[in-house]
């Protein structure tokens, strides 16, 4: 076999391939006995039919095309690893010549991983938000402590806002009652936005036993988008009691002994959040420097197929789920078509980008990825996946996807290299050491989650 290699552009070439035809002789005699096990002859035993009377019944050129059909994968695959390619998707192949007993000759065009140039990075410096944790930060996350332990209780008054109000509902369109538009005890926080748009004004100065009605779109059911008349009946109104903020409540609500102690630990919790937002937005904010730093060409048809792949999966998984169209999402997002696919684009052209260029930081730095970091990223998969380990782990490799969960694990260390290299600084202009977070290999694990963010492949 002769191959030769033809640069189109920077990301995509074309092979030319010369096959002498005695190398073809393996393809020819898988395809002789592919076609005996399928046709009858009569005379002969299925299975034992002679070439010569398999070329007279069905012609040499069926035996021809199933033989090169076998061949090509074998020769393009030699020919691409002769030239040291890193082909994108599948190739386009052309045979350009087939002469019986003598020659086969065929082309393959293929989009190819561009080389890329890593500059210095060490120079990346960016800005990010001081780790301050307020005093209205504190007591706002004791409040929402102390609302999770609110009791109710029944109240002989009109609802008000923070009420808890048992509804019967029942919706008419057209004067007619709709067949799924009736509920009855229906728990609604007067103030919470969770139910129907005009429901709060409706429902407040009831008291139980009141009814009034209101207009309101429906959000969802066989009447979606439409216009309908509701009535509500209030069955019961309930007051929301909180716990005194005192130390008997933190010590029903915590292992600490007084609210002090309590309001201690919700700082130091709250400071680790901070930080750990911090040093995602660092690495957020150091990737989008980095990708500015290198030129990397487009292959155009991988582009093309991203684009569609990331389309396809919001219109029929995460849209489809949620009960909406591409249509409806575009008007909730007050977005237009065009500036949909260009937002989609973008985001697609940055994670092709992204994986291209940690991928060569890898290569470049010689990054690994130890069985303890994929299995800690496999158990976070899993986790966001909604599956089991077990069944996350089966199903990546029965899929084959094993080194695209090591790939993902390396250039998560990649990111982080780069962010070490680089100047953090917070919003005071102090530098921010985000090395604290590493002791459990938080900081690759986090980058990974940030890649896999500009990628599109989050779980």
């Amino acid at each position: 076999m002769k191959s030769a290699v033809e640069t189109l552009n920077p990301t995509r070439v074309r092979l030319t391939v010369e096959v002498p035809f005695e190398e073809l002789k393996a393809s020819l005699d898988a395809a002789y006995k592919k076609i005996n096990q399928q046709v009858t002859v009569k005379g002969f035993r299925q299975g034992k039919i002679p070439a010569r009377v398999i070329d007279q019944r069905f012609g040499r050129g069926a035996v021809l095309e199933e033989a090169v059909n076998d061949a090509l994968p074998k020769f393009y695959t030699e020919a691409v690893n002769e030239a040291d390619l890193n082909p994108l998707g599948q190739p386009e192949v052309d045979i350009k010549e087939l002469k019986d007993g003598e020659l086969l000759s065929f082309t393959a065009e293929v989009d190819i991983r561009p080389v890329l140039e890593i500059p210095d990075y060490s120079g990346i410096e960016v800005t990010v938000d001081s780790v301050e944790v307020t005093d209205e930060d504190i007591e706002k996350s004791v409040e929402q402590l102390r609302d999770r332990f609110a009791t109710t209780s029944p109240v002989e008054r009109a609802a008000a806002e923070g009420d808890i109000v048992t509804v019967d509902l029942e919706a008419k369109v057209d004067g007619e009652v709709l067949e799924d538009g009736v509920a009855k005890g229906i728990d609604y926080t007067i103030g919470s936005g969770q139910l129907l748009d005009g429901i709060d004004e409706a429902v407040t100065g009831l008291e139980a036993g009141g009814t009034a009605t209101f207009t309101s779109e429906l959000k969802g059911g066989s009447a979606e988008g439409k216009e309908a008349e509701v009535k509500v009946d209030v069955t019961a109104v309930k007051a929301r009691e909180l716990p005194e903020l005192d130390d008997d409540f933190a010590q029903l609500a915590s292992e600490f002994d007084t609210l002090e102690e309590l309001r201690a630990d919700s700082a130091k919790r709250l400071a680790r959040m901070k930080k750990f937002d911090q040093a995602t937005q660092a690495q957020e904010k150091v990737l989008d420097e980095l990708i500015k730093l290198v030129e990397v060409p487009m292959p155009e048809k991988l582009l093309e197929d991203e684009v569609n792949t990331r389309k396809h999966n919001l219109e029929h998984h995460q849209l489809g789920q949620m009960g909406l169209d591409l249509a409806k999402y575009l008007e909730i997002q007050g977005k237009t078509a065009e500036e949909f696919d260009a937002e989609l684009k973008e985001q697609a052209e940055k994670g092709i980008k992204t994986q291209f260029i940690l991928d060569e930081i890898v290569n470049k730095e010689k990054l690994s990825v130890g069985q303890e970091e994929l299995t800690e990223h496999l158990m976070r998969r899993a986790q966001s996946s909604g599956m089991s380990p077990d069944q996350f782990a089966q199903a990546v490799v029965e899929g084959g996807q094993v080194p695209m969960l090591v790939g993902e694990v390396a250039r998560g260390k990649a990111l982080a290299a780069v962010v070490e290299a680089a100047t953090v600084k917070d919003g005071n202009g102090e530098v921010v050491d985000l090395d604290d977070e590493d002791e459990t290999g938080e900081t690759v694990e986090a980058a990974t989650e940030v890649v896999e963010a500009a990628e599109g492949t989050e779980a």
